[in-house]
């Protein structure tokens, strides 16, 4: 994959890009689907909250996401739960599981439908660099007071199911049937808005 091409998915999606909360409670069956560098494929609406306060549930999405849709632009109830939603068939990179007690967290990133070989196969500093931030938010927030407004049914109702999965489990997308290639490590340079692809130190280059 050519450099232009690179920097043309990577901007897509990261730039902009935001962290979102929904919280539920899920058995340890549906949770062990989940794998560091999976694939995932969301059939329904995403329903999600800007609003981060503790969890109301054993377990946790974040979702990192550059375009999701703020409903409160056309409902003012929706503000007042930081409501957000991402369209139908939406796909994510499963880039950390952390789990603190009994509480479980599961980040996200959702990821352009074009894209699904390359976050497959490559890892990069900018997935490293929000990791990071990620598991800082759930070590934060995992004993803090809930947040009112997400603790009613309508709420706990719109963000009870599994994402990328059933009720009993069955993932919507089987990312096996993604082309294997060689790994990949991308270097993105954001200042000066350049990319490296394998680059290796110089001692290695014989």
């Amino acid at each position: 994959m050519k450099n232009a091409r690179l920097k043309a998915i990577y901007s897509e999606t990261f730039s902009g890009l935001k962290l979102f909360y929904r919280d539920t409670n899920l058995s340890e069956n549906l949770i062990s689907n989940y794998k560091v560098g999976q694939i995932i494929q969301e059939k329904g609406f995403t329903d999600m909250t800007s609003l981060g306060g503790g969890l109301s549930g054993n377990f946790r999405y974040l979702i990192a996401s550059a375009h999701p849709k703020d409903l409160s632009k056309f409902n003012p109830d929706s503000a007042k739960i930081g409501h957000f939603l991402l369209d139908t068939i939406a796909y994510f990179k499963v880039l950390d599981i952390q789990k603190i007690g009994d509480k479980t967290q599961v980040f996200l990133l959702n990821i352009p439908d074009n894209s699904l070989t390359l976050f497959k196969n490559s890892s990069s500093n900018l997935e490293e660099e929000i990791i990071e931030k990620a598991r800082k938010k759930f070590s934060d927030k995992i004993n803090i007071a809930l947040i009112p407004e997400l603790q009613t049914e309508n709420w706990k109702e719109r963000t009870k199911s599994p994402i990328g999965m059933n009720e009993i489990g069955e993932l919507f997308f089987d990312d096996s049937k993604i082309k294997m290639e060689s790994p990949k490590r991308i270097e993105i340079d954001t200042e000066k808005k350049t990319i490296e692809v394998n680059k290796k130190p110089w001692w290695k280059v014989w």
